[in-house]
């Protein structure tokens, strides 16, 4: 496993296709990493498929009717940074309105720089990427890879 610097702010997600470790940054989006953990802790994540992953760009999941219209119910405010949206960012997903984010998100395969500032990016993957690279890809994705459980470190 990773060396864990903040057990609080790091996330073990158990997928499909393997573990995937991220380290989440309270210091770009505090609104946003309590909010994941908030869900996390409730098990929210827990059995959500990778509704969305397209080749070169992202995997996207959170959702819990598995299409990409659901969330947990509470839209949070934007909290856009500076951090660019590279390999292993993840970032909020979000409709139109930029106040819109709830409990999807991607994680970026590939430079997705031109996101920057309009996606609010709380975190990063940095143990696990090969698994995420396995992840299925499609728009929607058929026979979908899912998260089994995913945990805050400190709890594990």
């Amino acid at each position: 496993m990773a060396d864990i610097k903040d057990a609080e702010n790091t996330l073990i997600m158990d997928t499909t296709q393997g573990e995937v470790v991220i380290e989440m940054r309270p210091d770009l989006a505090p609104n946003h990493v309590a909010r994941i953990k908030e869900l996390v802790r409730e098990g929210f994540y827990d059995g959500i498929v990778f509704h969305r992953v397209i080749e070169g760009f992202m995997a996207q999941t959170g959702c819990p009717n598995g299409t990409g219209t659901g969330g947990s119910g509470t839209k949070l405010k934007a909290e856009f940074n500076a951090e660019p949206h590279v390999r292993g960012v993840c970032s909020m997903a979000r409709a139109q309105d930029p106040n819109s984010g709830d409990s999807q998100f991607f994680i970026c395969f590939d430079d997705a720089t031109f996101l920057d500032r309009q996606y609010t990016a709380w975190g990063k993957v940095i143990e696990g990427m090969e698994n995420v690279d396995k992840i299925k890809r499609g728009e929607p994705v058929q026979n979908p890879d899912k998260i089994n459980s995913m945990k805050v470190a400190a709890d594990a």
